[in-house]
């Protein structure tokens, strides 16, 4: 979510005239998340082969907080939230995503759209092939920065830990520093940053562990970005034979083992 223009491109008001981007209002970003059914999305868009996000990673990564749940579904939540942010009409929006980089990634923008247009937010949705969709989302801009408002990514932690998407997602945007590479919404929050850069120093597993988890805390109340499900990854192989899921996604013939 653009929390950086006042102005923000694909955000308008209702009727399509000019508003501050709402999205920089965090009971904003909250009531979007509260306004998307994460059972829906993994029930009859990814047909049950997902599970409801309500963090950076799932059970079992390193670094993921004990302490959060998944925002549960609440509509009426949502309608008063936006109201006391002073948007008791809703504003118009548009989700712009790839059609051909993620399982059911266009039905999954065209679900959201239709669950924030219940709750007021009048939404649109244009997906693209991501050939064209990550270099517009990342520097489509006349001035070379991100084109969109709001957007549908995807991350995989090949590192295992949530250092990974922390460091490139949620962290400010530093491009000399090497941080926030696809932080694409530019959120910034200088605690959260503190956190991130403290765990990437500490060796001590335990302690690179909390600080992990605690900026994955920090970032999810502040709605730096909006988890919505974790698509899971399915093999099959002969009898005989099995495969040693990989975090990255890969499918390596070295990781086929004889039973």
């Amino acid at each position: 979510m653009d929390q950086f223009r006042e102005d923000s491109p694909f955000v308008k008001a209702n009727g399509g005239g000019d508003i501050k981007n709402p999205l920089m209002d965090v009971r904003v970003r909250k009531a979007i998340s509260m306004a998307i059914s994460r059972d829906a999305i993994v029930d009859r868009v990814m047909e049950g082969v997902a599970l409801p996000a309500g963090q950076l990673l799932p059970e079992g990564f390193f670094g993921v907080s004990d302490k959060l749940d998944v925002v549960a579904y609440d509509p009426d939540g949502a309608k008063a939230l936006l109201a006391e942010a002073g948007y008791p009409d809703g504003f118009e929006l548009t989700i712009h995503g790839p059609n051909d980089r993620y399982i059911n990634d266009a039905k999954i923008a065209e679900a959201i759209a239709q669950m924030l247009t219940r709750v007021g937010i009048k939404t649109a949705v244009e997906t693209m092939p991501r050939s064209v969709y990550f270099g517009r989302a990342s520097k489509g801009s006349p001035e070379g920065l991100p084109e969109f408002s709001f957007i549908l990514v995807g991350w995989g932690a090949g590192s295992g830990e949530a250092s990974s998407p922390l460091k490139s997602l949620i962290h400010t945007f530093d491009a000399d520093a090497g941080f926030g590479s696809s932080n694409r919404g530019r959120h910034s929050d200088p605690e959260t940053d503190a956190l991130i850069e403290e765990a990437l120093r500490t060796v001590d597993d335990a302690k690179r562990q909390e600080l992990l988890a605690q900026a994955t805390e920090r970032a999810i109340e502040n709605v730096a970005i909006i988890p919505t499900h974790f698509q899971v990854n399915t093999w099959a192989a002969k009898k005989g034979l099995s495969y040693i899921a990989r975090t990255d996604e890969y499918t390596l013939a070295t990781g086929v083992v004889k039973e």
